[in-house]
């Protein structure tokens, strides 16, 4: 799971971010709704986190802006301006969910996932193969419905492989999966990890295997 965190409170963003993270999510931070902006045309999220009071504008302002460019990406509204009238006028702004602060890290998680139950969203409840269950929304893995579990960077590999399972994916798409943009990424980083749960997954029979498309990226392929 990939979201955009648009917040001007270094603290604040750092904090989340650190919590998030934790909890397998990656993290892109913006301070002004320019950059964020920007980065919302050349990434696809899975949600936006989206503060009301930025340097450079409302925060409000930006939802109408991405729909007009077809942008549908889910945003949730965190702000300190909480009062009825402010929620009625985030959510009639196009906002999926506001969140006042302070909040619970597991409470915005839970409204993460909220949102991307719904309809519109192109997040898959379940992904099933060979012996696992991968949930791409809560971040989890069962092997024949006892948990199965991974080192964070190794289990957004596996997600990002398993939603295009049989087909190959690019290296660009599995790096934009694991890393944010202020990461720098090691030239074998990704090859590590990749080599690490393809050894995971091999040790437990898991009924699945990654292979490498020299060149161009990896697959997941079921053994079954």
């Amino acid at each position: 799971m990939r979201l955009l965190l648009v917040e001007d409170e270094n603290e604040l963003a750092d904090a989340l971010t650190t919590a998030l993270e934790k909890q397998g999510v990656v993290i892109d931070h913006a301070i002004l709704l320019a950059d964020a902006h920007e980065l919302a045309r050349q990434t696809t999220y899975d949600a936006i986190l989206l503060d009301r009071r930025l340097p450079d504008g409302e925060g409000l302002t930006f939802i109408p802006q991405l729909r007009r460019e077809g942008i549908v990406t889910p945003v949730i509204v965190l702000t300190a301006r909480n009062d009825p009238k402010e929620r009625i006028e985030g959510l009639d702004g196009g906002a999926d969910d506001y969140l006042g602060k302070p909040f619970l890290v597991d409470e915005l998680m839970a409204r993460v996932r909220a949102v991307l139950r719904r309809p519109a969203s192109v997040v898959e409840q379940q992904i099933k193969v060979g012996r696992m269950t991968i949930d791409p929304l809560n971040l989890t893995v069962t092997m024949d419905n006892s948990p199965f579990d991974l080192p964070r960077r190794e289990l957004l590999v596996l997600i990002a492989l398993a939603k295009r399972q049989g087909k190959t994916v690019v290296r660009s798409v599995l790096e934009a999966a694991v890393y944010n943009y202020e990461e720098e990424i090691q030239s074998n980083a990704l090859d590590a990890h990749i080599s690490r749960l393809r050894k995971r997954l091999a040790d437990c029979s898991a009924g699945v295997s990654v292979h490498n498309i020299r060149g161009v990226g990896y697959l997941l392929k079921d053994d079954g």
